[in-house]
Order: C-alpha cells, then structure tokens, then sequence
C-alpha cells in the first residue's frame, strides 16, 4: 500500500462518522480497505475482526487492537426554542465544545448540519462571565425554531449521536495531517497498513485485527474481542495525545514528529515491561525513531486486553495526535508510518519462545 492510497484511506476512516455505540458507518469505511487480507467478520457491538488468511490455526496469535468510536455528544432533550441539550460521549473539556460546526444524526440516518453554541458575552452578567462552562450552557443550534420544527422537518430525536463537522486534509509541505477521530482511526488504519505490508510473508504467529467498538466510555469492545480472539501477545494502536505544546520541554515525551510513543505505564495498564524493552531496544537497533512515556492517566484498550484469560503482554504503539479530544488533531505521516514499521518489524520476530520470554 503507498503512501497516496494510505493517505486516501486514513481520510477515509476519519471522516466516517461513529462515536461510541454508533460505529456502523467507521465499519463500512474499514471494509473496502481489509478485503483481501483474510476472513472479515463483525459482531453485534459492531467490533470488526480481520483474520490473516496466512493462519493456520496452529500458532501463537497476536491481537492487533485499536478503537474504531470517537469521542462526540448525544442529543438528550430538545429544547422548546428549537435549540438540542447534549450530553458528552467520551471526554471533553467544557470549554473545548462551543463555535464548532457538528452533524446530528436524524432518525432517517442523515446528518444535519448544526453549530454548538453558548450564550454570547452580550447577554452574560459579570458572574456568568467569571463562572466555568458548564454542559448545561452549551447546545446545538440546527437552524430551527421549535421544538416541532427539530422534530417534524429535521427528524431529530433524542438520543441521537452528534459528532464534529470535520473534514480531512494532508499537506506535503509539512508532511502534517489534520483531521477529527484520530484518536482512534489512525490505529485501524495502522492496523490495515500493517498487514497489508506483511500479506503472503511467512510468520511465527496469527495475526488478528481487531477494530473494537466504544473504547472512549470504557474499553468496553475490547472486552469482548479480547475474550473471542484468545491472544497470546497483543500490540495497540492508538491515538495518543501529544503533549510538545503543553508542558516544559524536559517533561516532553509524546511530540509529533518524533516518531510512535510507547507508554509504560497509564491510569490502568503498566505495560508488561519485558516485551516493552524489546520493542524499544528493537526500534533502536533498526533506527525507528520512537518515544518512551510515563503516564499517570488516561489508558487504552490494553487495559481490558492485558487481563484477558492467563494474562496477554501488550504494548502501545502511539501515534501522537496534537489537540486530542477536541475538534481537530494535529498528526504527522511520518509518525505513522514509523507506528506500522515498528510494528511489522516485531510480527516478523515473534514466535513461541519470545512471546513465552516475555
């Protein structure tokens, strides 16, 4: 796959509308992109599973993991000036949320337009201005001017999934994606490019992709295709957050440009800490650029994948993504591509005895 069609398929899987719960349309554009590459299946939390035709049934297998929901919103009541209250799906913060444009899904699967809003500095008294945001301040403004009009003419309901308006774009001249959903639609992307770089090579090992369902309102996907493939090791991909524009420089560890970011520890997974000093001495030893982190929150699908049956070693392969968790996130290609390297790099190394040394 070159660079053209994986950038083609990168903005593919962004713009693909799905927060968590609602990821049928991130599966559909995932699809096109896995044919030829084994067994394609999905269950009814919408968990897509990729199975390496090359299996035989007889190895180790390797899970290959990311997320494919984004953090959005969900309509929650319709206000009788036409205006829609919201609830956050995954985590925002506050003042992150209003002067963007978003897309409500109406119950005939449409999207329609729509901005998030707050009452503007005009209209504020002196303790409204000082006060922090609150979720009760912000709603979604569609155009209407009843509640029968969100209704009848937008056929919007409540419970419907809100997701940023965003479209993607790649520069060559910074070699810089921008795009909504990068975490997680860069690791299902990875996770496609990754096997089909090693399609028809010999390995050690079964490869199964895994792109697990709402993973931002608590790993809950990952639960379960950790459970239906068994693996034996597991690499995640995610979409971590880059922190090069928001701590002192010595305190820097996950900037974009640098390469992929593996993280020892989070808020729900100390990474197995034999099979991460052999990915690291590993992408040292091939001149893979790469990132090693410590982290005291935020975790990944590994959480729920580390504690599957006799415990799975798991690794983090983080693409940094700038801004995650907002409307816009800034990624680099490069660091990308050097996430896949690593990982074809340790598929193409692992059998049984590494694995069991780990």
């Amino acid at each position: 796959m070159d660079k053209k069609t994986t950038l083609e398929m990168i903005a593919a899987i962004s713009n693909a509308n799905g927060t968590s719960g609602f990821e049928d349309e991130v599966v559909a554009a995932i699809r096109p992109y896995a044919e030829g590459l084994g067994e394609i299946t999905e269950d009814r939390m919408r968990n897509l599973y990729i199975r390496r035709k090359e299996n035989n049934g007889n190895r180790p297998v390797v899970q290959l993991d990311a997320h494919s929901d984004e953090v959005g919103f969900m309509v929650q009541a319709i206000c009788p000036n036409g205006t829609l209250r919201i609830i956050q799906v995954g985590g925002w913060v506050n003042h992150n949320i209003p002067a963007h444009k978003v897309l409500v899904r109406n119950r005939f699967g449409e999207y329609i337009p729509g901005l998030t809003a707050s009452k503007p500095p005009h209209f504020m008294t002196e303790q409204e201005r000082k006060a922090p945001l609150e979720m009760k301040d912000i709603t979604v403004d569609v155009g209407a001017v009843s509640k029968e009009e969100v209704v009848e003419k937008f056929g919007i309901r409540i419970g419907e999934p809100v997701v940023p308006d965003v479209t993607f774009t790649y520069s060559e001249t910074t070699d810089l994606m921008v795009g909504k959903s990068f975490d997680c639609r860069l690791g299902c992307a990875a996770i496609l490019k990754t096997m089909h770089t090693l399609a028809g090579q010999e390995l050690n090992v079964d490869i199964v992709g895994a792109c697990s369902a709402q993973e931002e309102v608590g790993v809950r996907g990952a639960t379960v295709t950790a459970q239906v493939i068994k693996p034996d090791i597991a690499i995640v991909f995610e979409g971590c957050p880059a922190d090069d524009t928001c701590v002192e420089s010595y305190m820097v560890q996950t900037a974009i440009k640098r390469g992929p970011m593996l993280r020892h520890i989070d808020s729900r997974m100390i990474t197995n800490p034999r099979y991460q000093r052999y990915a690291l001495d590993l992408a040292e030893k091939l001149g893979i650029p790469v990132q090693d982190s410590v982290r005291s929150a935020g975790s990944t699908n590994g959480a729920a994948i580390h504690l599957t049956e006799k415990a799975v070693p798991v690794i983090v392969i983080g693409v940094p993504v700038r801004y995650a968790h907002t409307h816009y996130g800034i990624s680099a290609y490069a660091d990308f591509d050097n996430a896949v390297k690593l990982a074809c790099e340790i598929l193409k190394r692992l059998d049984e005895e590494q694995i069991m040394s780990f």
